[in-house]
């Protein structure tokens, strides 16, 4: 009787009100945390802090236990002011498993998902201690989850993020998409020029900042002349767990 109430309790949460509270979730603005959702203070940035995003990252792989008993191949976890969402595709499956949990009073989404992925450890662990069959015990958590086509895909993005150091770009206040352009040997040498005339020694600049401001100034042209990438799969809105390496990464930036 337990595990019915469940379901259907589950079930009635697929109506309208639902659907809508995802469709706010898919449409959340940019400044607001994606770890926490707060927009205090945000501005252009992802994250309110860099606590915050590893307190949320930290949460999410202390339970990826549960993600390997489900045989998960993809997963990804986001939300809104009201819900939590944890869609999962377990491998060898054409469908998307979606757990969905209402947001609690003052609490952030790690602290949600804890709550939520603690029911679910539970469940697996009852059923696997009463049947001693782990492909029941996940069978029986699966039947708690909403299940969507494959027409809702999870399969991420993949970027090519440039192997250069922020810090060098700042130094010469140039644009990440400046990367791209076929110009970027000449837009170095003309940012380094116009922060050459500020900081250099014998224009009454300070030395040290100038060594670095040079420094940056060589790492860019090196790496024009022989760009390196970092290959990333993710989402620009949601974070991605890759069951290929059984950890969860932070929502990738997606330039338009």
């Amino acid at each position: 009787m337990f595990w019915r109430r469940v379901i259907w309790q589950r079930q009635k949460n697929n109506g309208r009100a639902l659907r809508k509270s995802i469709t706010i979730v898919n449409n959340e603005k940019q400044n607001q945390c994606l770890s926490c959702g707060s927009t205090e203070n945000i501005n252009n940035r992802k994250y309110c802090s860099i606590k915050c995003r590893q307190n949320l990252r930290q949460k999410l792989n202390m339970r990826s236990g549960l993600l390997q008993a489900l045989n998960t191949r993809y997963a990804t976890f986001y939300f809104s002011d009201t819900i939590i969402i944890l869609d999962i595709i377990p491998r060898g499956v054409k469908e998307i498993f979606r757990f969905t949990q209402q947001r609690s009073i003052n609490h952030k989404p790690a602290e949600d998902f804890g709550k939520m992925a603690n029911m679910l450890g539970r469940a697996w662990w009852e059923e696997e201690k009463r049947t001693a069959k782990k492909y029941l015990a996940s069978r029986r958590v699966l039947e708690l989850a909403t299940k969507y086509p494959a027409q809702i895909s999870l399969r991420p993005t993949v970027i090519n993020i440039p192997g250069v150091k922020t810090n060098a770009l700042n130094y010469l206040g140039i644009n990440k998409d400046d990367l791209t352009s076929v110009e970027l040997r000449k837009i170095i040498k003309t940012s380094y020029r116009k922060q050459a005339k500020i900081h250099h020694p014998d224009l009454g600049g300070h030395a040290p900042t100038f060594r670095k401001l040079h420094k940056a100034y060589k790492e860019l042209l090196h790496w024009a002349e022989n760009p390196s990438f970092i290959h990333r799969r993710g989402f620009a809105n949601k974070w991605f767990y890759d069951g290929e390496n059984e950890k969860w990464v932070q929502p990738i930036p997606i330039h338009k």
